[in-house]
């Protein structure tokens, strides 16, 4: 593990994949490599990107990186692929599409397997290790179904939420919550007929949100960027919109509060993983299979079963 470390911050690849897979497989070692490399103090910016699967969120990460790039910054891609939940298995192919013309970007395919408490103990240990390696900034891409891309983007300093047009982007963005967790929201394809009524009707949200005090409790209207990522028109934009953003934060003091309040998540998550697997271990045992036994006769109900399993934790 020392060996890993020192190669990964002299820059080595091969050592920062592997502390990356460490993180990823969990247990023992993950947890020293937690232990390792939690000292850092200098954490980059984290931005999260989400949006529906077919959005262009792949093709937007590509040039955005590119441009984090002409500007000097080493960025790092953690891009988040569903597993099935009948084999288990995951295509990673965000790598694949995420098309990007600079060496100094580091991108990285991580699968939920299926369980979001995992992906929400392997995030914040990757950002260490990119962090370890000196990357900055690091761009989380979520595949945008499902509970998993809100977890992410809470893990984000800034939240980029992208839509399209043709495919009522704006109100499921409403519907699944995000409206709520965006900082700045991207209508990609901005050269497709339909681009601006996206447009309009996030400004609608927006005003609506300001009706019922979000605004205000953020302190700041998101900005809504109109992006042709085939073409990188609007990057530039997106760009400054992502730096006025981190100066924003600073200024009011909210990002150390933000990473507080995410650590605070990174503990509860292991002390229920923690009682997951106690559980599990619990209900192996004969008390264990007599509660359920009992449960399956009809004997107990399931909150006496919970709560005679809880006696045995």
């Amino acid at each position: 593990m020392d060996d890993l470390l020192a190669e990964a911050r002299a820059g080595n690849r091969r050592a920062i994949g592997r502390l990356l897979s460490v993180v990823e497989r969990g247990g023992p070692d993950a947890d020293a490599l937690t232990e390792a490399t939690f000292a850092s103090t200098n954490l980059p910016h984290i931005i999260g990107i989400t949006g529906p699967p077919g959005s262009g969120k792949s093709t937007l990460v590509g040039k955005l990186v590119d441009a984090m790039a002409d500007q000097g910054h080493s960025p790092a891609v953690l891009a988040v692929d569903p597993s099935s939940p009948l084999s288990g298995g995951a295509i990673l192919g965000d790598r694949i599409r995420i098309d990007t013309g600079t060496a100094n970007a580091f991108i990285r395919s991580m699968a939920t397997r299926g369980h979001s408490g995992g992906l929400a103990l392997a995030v914040p240990g990757a950002i260490r290790v990119f962090d370890l390696a000196g990357f900055d900034p690091v761009v989380i891409e979520t595949v945008g179904v499902g509970q998993v891309e809100v977890d992410v983007t809470a893990t984000a300093d800034t939240t980029i939420v992208v839509a399209n047009p043709g495919t009522g982007d704006a109100v499921q963005a409403n519907k699944a919550g995000l409206l709520e967790v965006a900082d700045i929201f991207v209508v990609n394809k901005a050269d497709r007929p339909g681009a601006d009524d996206v447009r309009r009707d996030l400004e609608l949200m927006l005003d609506l949100s300001h009706m019922t005090g979000q605004e205000e409790l953020s302190g700041r209207r998101p900005p809504i960027v109109m992006v042709n990522s085939l073409e990188g028109t609007g990057i530039g934009e997106l760009l400054r919109e992502i730096e006025a953003h981190k100066e924003h934060l600073e200024v009011l003091g909210q990002r150390s509060a933000a990473r507080l309040r995410r650590l605070e998540a990174e503990v509860r998550t292991r002390v229920l993983a923690d009682l997951e697997q106690r559980s599990k271990a619990v209900g192996a045992t004969p008390e264990g299979r007599q509660i359920n036994s009992m449960l399956a006769d009809g004997t107990i109900t399931p909150i006496e079963a919970a709560q005679r399993l809880g006696f045995l934790l």
